[in-house]
């Protein structure tokens, strides 16, 4: 891992992980991964109408959702980060709901989950991160007590130019933001190298003078400490952070595509390396801080959780359709409030 020299002593007090938040960072990954395996298949059986799968990312996306200070942070997704959203409690029900597309950005609550509707824009997700954490400073926060915004993106994002103007104005208000960036190898069919100039994303970070950490994204512990040290960065007042969690996507950008047309197997098993679920498994064991009955258990719990979502994701029933009136509009305009009443009134007599 790559650090900056600014973050190095920022989080040095920060006591390690417990035993107990060890096998709970396990079990969240595991529940993660069966989720996120069983909803291709539900897409296959048409449960869904479509899904973005994160097979091989789980560590990243545990490991920083989980350094989430879910009384202050706020997070804004892309449409790949069911993982964070495991890490961070959301009803899962709600969260696939969006995948549904039975309502719009979701069931679940975003000022009480603290995690924004599901972002389908390219990048759209990093401007609204730096819009909210720019308000952070202009509340006048007292340094220790301010909320920092984590968006995230992946290397193909990265390529955008709203990622330039949100880096540059972060950089200049000094907003509390934490760019994370999942660089899974691939911006949808084309490799990081023929699309990121230099290879690295953090390294654009010394342009815009935003401190960066390149970290090993297949290791949870690893993920979640750079994690801590950048909230801690940006709690200080110190301005934004670039995090760059180097993993890998092991299956489809999304279910309706085919990677097989610009990668072997075999390609895909050599450049994926080490399992992160495996190889965190392995260091539990090593370490002694949990036996094959908990990972028994684990997987038990996972089964049982996807069963329970599926279940509610069946139960939803046909898209309501209100959800332009009370959702999209803080206040409606007199069209649309007339609109809203016609419709309630038909509603009523259908």
């Amino acid at each position: 891992m790559t650090t900056h020299p600014v973050l190095a002593a920022v989080d040095d007090d920060a006591a390690p992980l417990t035993h107990r938040q060890l096998r709970e960072l396990y079990a969240l990954m595991a529940a993660v991964r069966h989720l996120d395996t069983s909803a291709v298949a539900w897409q296959r059986q048409g449960i869904i109408p479509g899904y973005a799968p994160e097979l091989g990312q789980e560590a990243a996306q545990v490991g920083s959702g989980y350094a989430v200070d879910r009384t202050r942070d706020f997070v804004f997704p892309t449409y790949r980060e069911m993982g964070v959203a495991r890490a961070m409690g959301l009803d899962m029900v709600g969260y696939m709901s969006t995948h549904k597309a039975t309502w719009h950005g979701g069931m679940y609550n975003p000022l009480e989950s603290r995690f924004a509707p599901i972002q389908a824009v390219v990048a759209g997700s990093v401007l609204h991160a730096v819009g909210w954490a720019h308000g952070q400073t202009l509340a006048g926060h007292a340094k220790g007590e301010t909320g920092v915004a984590m968006t995230y993106f992946g290397d193909g994002a990265s390529s955008q130019g709203d990622v330039h103007e949100a880096m540059n104005f972060a950089a200049v208000m000094k907003a509390p933001v934490v760019f994370f960036i999942q660089n899974n190898g691939w911006a949808i069919s084309v490799p990081t190298e023929r699309q990121v100039a230099g290879g690295s994303v953090a390294a654009r970070a010394a342009g815009y003078g935003i401190p960066s950490l390149q970290v090993d994204g297949n290791d949870v512990v690893a993920v979640y400490e750079a994690t801590r040290s950048a909230f801690a960065h940006c709690r200080a007042g110190n301005g934004p952070v670039v995090i760059e969690a180097m993993t890998y996507r092991r299956g489809p950008h999304s279910t309706a595509d085919d990677p097989g047309r610009y990668r072997t197997l075999e390609e895909e098993r050599l450049d994926a390396g080490e399992d992160p679920l495996e190889r965190f498994k392995q260091r539990l064991l090593a370490e002694g801080v949990a036996d094959e009955a908990f990972f028994a258990e684990a997987q038990r719990l996972a089964e049982e959780e996807e069963e329970a979502v599926r279940a509610g994701i069946a139960d939803l029933g046909p898209r309501p359709g209100a959800e332009m009136f009370s959702l999209v509009f803080q206040e409606p305009t007199p069209a649309l409030q007339s609109q809203a009443t016609a419709w309630r009134e038909e509603s009523e007599h259908a």
